[in-house]
């Protein structure tokens, strides 16, 4: 097992305290309305005969659940004495729809209004407040207007996110637990550039239990939610964030996080080199006091290497994109799962016999190619590295150059960390409808800047889904606009992005509780006793029991009998 957090060798780590039942024999014989509710929305409300099966057996079903669609809701009849049960949403029925719905079934047109009272389960994109969140003058309860978000009203459904979230994130929540003594962040000011999901919502609270002060932008102009960031914002967070940014937008936010009179930075969380390079860009003087970076994906880390071998890093940088826990779980686990749904969401499409070309077997490759096989599709991969191309090989999926099966395949996904692995020439060649879309995190590795021409037509399908239509009628189905599909265009496992905020959490506590001299101005690995210490954080979640080593066997190997239990160069 591994030891108490205070054993561990030669690490900074060793802080101390560390609806009513509807009875279906109810329902009326088929009838047909057409219903103009007052919003434009067309239904038509079809009520099936239930003679048969459901005489003989009636049915009871609880609560209504808010995700049901309109046409289902408005199809539930009531008894003489009930009338609709309050959605878990916390949100009532108008008193005048409350009491014509009471005693008989409303009227077809009524039925509507009384549905479309409710508002839709994920609220992210429910406003249909056009006006930019930077024209706005809002404050939390706390009088605090040190924020810019889509709507601060929104932040009592972004605290039920969190609050679900939390139940799938035991290891941030065992570090809060031990951070009620001492706390190691304390004095840290950290600036924070990533993903602003319900996930990072967890984190940063616990950044915040552990004694930081924060201040938050969005690394993706696609991924934040809403009303999580309300949430934040409602809690004291300065957080600059909401979902569909423009460009100016995007560096906007950053700037109002790190230029800020009174607060200087002394960390930087980033997730992709955008805030590093703003600093770098607009305010290097900062980095005199700035003890260190922690970067998570595979461009930023990119980036900070590009600085070091230039000597121009001036602040130790964690690499947390190749620490073990990230690689092998964000990395792969993650999306494993998160491609199909993304997909699903955005194209509703089957996967069986597909013909998938997937640009990449690193870990986010491995992870996609092995989720679309296990759904019947037929699945190319492209490849520059020999071994990568080996490992392909021996997984049983063929290799091949893009250029080779641009013309029959129906999705094209990247996920190399590159620039312009899709060009213009790819795209042209492409057949009618296929999918293209992008799992690295920018936005480079599909040249999408090439079809913003006169000759092509750009026609919305929905948020996130974009038609590119070529004079012959061709058209292409174009995910996020070659932004990151799992966060722009759906949601990743809570459990897997634990172990990365929790690599994190200890990347920070670790550069920023360090001795001088202990860390120069380069990019360091997260230390395996780390990696060790947060995997052991998530087992509990799965009953599973860790192996000891006898002292005779930690002998033998060599070994300590707390870890870390490989060396720095194992391959896991």
């Amino acid at each position: 097992m591994l030891g108490d957090i205070n054993e561990w060798p030669a690490t900074t780590l060793d802080w101390k305290g560390f609806g009513k039942a509807i009875d279906d024999n109810a329902m009326p014989n088929k009838k047909t309305y057409n219903v103009n509710g007052d919003s434009g929305i067309k239904a038509q409300i079809q009520f099936a005969d239930q003679k048969q099966e459901f005489n003989k057996r009636p049915t009871k079903i609880s609560r209504r659940s808010l995700s049901r669609s309109i046409s289902q809701s408005s199809t539930d009849s009531y008894s003489s004495e009930e009338r609709p049960q309050q959605p878990s949403t916390g949100y009532s029925l108008p008193h005048s729809a409350q009491t014509k719905a009471k005693g008989t079934l409303p009227a077809p047109k009524e039925a509507m209004k009384i549905w479309l009272a409710y508002p839709a389960a994920s609220y992210t994109d429910s406003s249909d407040d056009e006006t930019s969140p930077r024209d706005k003058q809002q404050k939390n309860s706390k009088g605090s207007s040190d924020f810019c978000v889509k709507n601060i009203k929104q932040a009592e459904f972004g605290r039920r996110e969190i609050e679900i979230a939390e139940q799938e994130m035991p290891a941030l929540m065992a570090l809060r637990k031990r951070a009620q003594g001492e706390k190691p962040l304390a004095g840290a000011k950290i600036v924070g550039c990533t993903h602003i999901t319900a996930q990072t919502a967890v984190l940063m609270e616990t950044l915040g239990a552990l004694g930081a002060q924060c201040r938050w932008a969005a690394c993706n102009i696609y991924s934040t939610l809403n009303e999580v960031a309300a949430a934040l914002a409602e809690s004291g967070f300065p957080v600059f964030a909401w979902k569909g940014e423009s460009e100016d937008d995007f560096w906007w936010c950053i700037d109002r996080c790190v230029n800020v009179e009174g607060w200087q930075p002394n960390m930087i969380l980033d997730d992709g080199g955008d805030l590093t390079h703003w600093i770098y860009k607009k305010y290097p003087n900062m980095f005199k006091k700035i003890k260190g970076i922690v970067e998570e994906s595979v461009t930023g880390v990119h980036r900070l290497y590009q600085l070091s071998k230039a000597g121009k890093l001036c602040v130790p940088a964690m690499n947390v994109n190749d620490s073990v826990t990230k690689q092998k779980f964000d990395n792969l686990y993650c999306c494993r799962e998160s491609i199909l749904d993304g997909l699903k969401r955005t194209t509703d499409m089957m996967f069986g016999g597909k013909q998938v070309v997937v640009c990449g077997y690193g870990e986010v490759g491995k992870g996609c190619c092995a989720a679309l096989k296990a759904m019947g599709s037929i699945v190319y991969v492209t490849e520059i590295d020999p071994i990568c191309a080996l490992q392909a090989c021996m997984d049983g999926f063929r290799l091949v150059k893009l250029n080779e099966v641009i013309r029959q395949v129906d999705i094209v996904i990247t996920c190399t960390g590159n620039k312009n692995v899709v060009t213009r020439e790819h795209l042209d060649r492409m057949k009618n409808s296929c999918i293209v879309c992008n799992m690295g995190h920018s936005n480079t590795e599909i040249d999408v800047a090439s079809l913003r021409t006169p000759e092509l037509t750009w026609e919305r399908v929905r948020s996130q889904v974009d038609h590119v239509i070529w004079p012959d009628g061709k058209r292409i189905v174009l995910l996020a606009e070659g932004r990151l599909l799992t966060l722009s265009c759906s949601t990743v496992p809570t459990f897997v992005l634990s172990i990365t905020a929790t690599t994190q959490a200890l990347a920070l506590i670790e550069l920023y509780n360090a001795p001088e001299g202990r860390y120069k101005q380069d990019v360091y690995l997260l230390p395996k006793k780390m990696d060790e210490y947060v995997a052991s954080l998530h087992l509990p979640t799965f009953d599973a029991h860790l192996t000891e080593l006898t002292d005779e066997q930690a002998k033998y190997l060599g070994l300590n009998k707390n870890g870390p239990f490989k060396p720095n160069y194992y391959r896991y």
